[in-house]
């Protein structure tokens, strides 16, 4: 069984290198600063537009969707009645929610955002879209963190006096941020990764999104135009190693909040 174990954990390590080291190792003679230039052309690429997208996507949605889903999570644990036959279904329609594939959300925004309240081919059609998308995954993780906070440290705090708000929030957040957190970097790791839902609703525009109302392309949408292209095969592989390391980042600093968090902001 030990064997199987380190069979399986060094199988899924050299996955991993194996697809980072392919994309890096065809992508890094494209990698070069005039494909980070401001300017899409026709000439050179750029993804940078693209880049600028993405952060605003993932800033976007998860303004939205966040608040929401952990909200959601804190009345489901916290506040609803146990036996009432509410809660079922509310975590039945989550289950589903989070079971749909990404076209459906594509194609439930562009008819709802893009064609019925008439936002075109848009960044917040885009942020709405994704923000509904990524809600279940949310909420799901926001429920467990909080369930796995012993019930024993509530029943303390509410002891000495404090509120029930109070005790939410002084007591059990900072034990259940890793679990919320988590919730959160999945959640982001879609958002990037996401190209299906967006080609209906954010649109392909290769330049920066000058407001909420513009089209423009994430990384992966740039990504995915290129190589279906094929005429900047590499160029794609770029934007993919990029993507990767954009990811990497967002983790790292979402993991340094959620124990900064856990720590009560020491």
């Amino acid at each position: 069984m030990k064997g199987l174990i380190w069979a399986s954990a060094i199988f899924t390590v050299s996955l991993l290198i194996l697809i980072v080291g392919f994309i890096f190792i065809n992508g890094l003679g494209a990698l070069k600063p005039s494909i980070f230039a401001w300017h899409y052309t026709t000439e050179n690429v750029s993804m940078m537009p693209a880049i600028i997208t993405t952060l605003e996507l993932v800033l976007g949605s998860l303004l939205i969707a966040t608040p929401i889903g952990v909200f959601t999570g804190f009345y489901l644990v916290e506040y609803a009645n146990r036996d009432s036959w509410f809660i079922p279904l509310i975590r039945l329609v989550t289950d589903t929610l989070a079971a749909i594939p990404s076209i459906v959300y594509g194609l439930f925004g562009m008819i709802l955002f893009v064609v019925r309240l008439n936002m075109q081919y848009s960044l917040l059609a885009g942020i709405l879209t994704i923000a509904i998308m990524i809600l279940p995954m949310i909420i799901s993780s926001t429920e467990e963190g909080l369930l796995s906070v012993n019930n024993n440290l509530r029943m303390g705090s509410l002891a000495l006096g404090a509120g029930k708000l109070r005790t939410i929030f002084t007591v059990v957040l900072p034990v259940a941020m890793p679990g919320i957190v988590s919730g959160i970097i999945l959640s982001i790791g879609r958002i990037v990764g996401e190209t299906a839902a967006l080609m209906f609703t954010l649109g392909t525009a290769t330049g920066i999104a000058k407001n909420l109302m513009s089209s423009s392309r994430t990384l992966a949408l740039h990504m995915y135009v290129l190589s279906s292209e094929g005429l900047h095969v590499q160029e794609a592989y770029a934007t993919g190693a990029v993507l990767i390391v954009i990811v990497v980042i967002i983790n790292a600093l979402s993991t340094k909040l959620s124990q900064y968090l856990s720590r009560g902001g020491q």
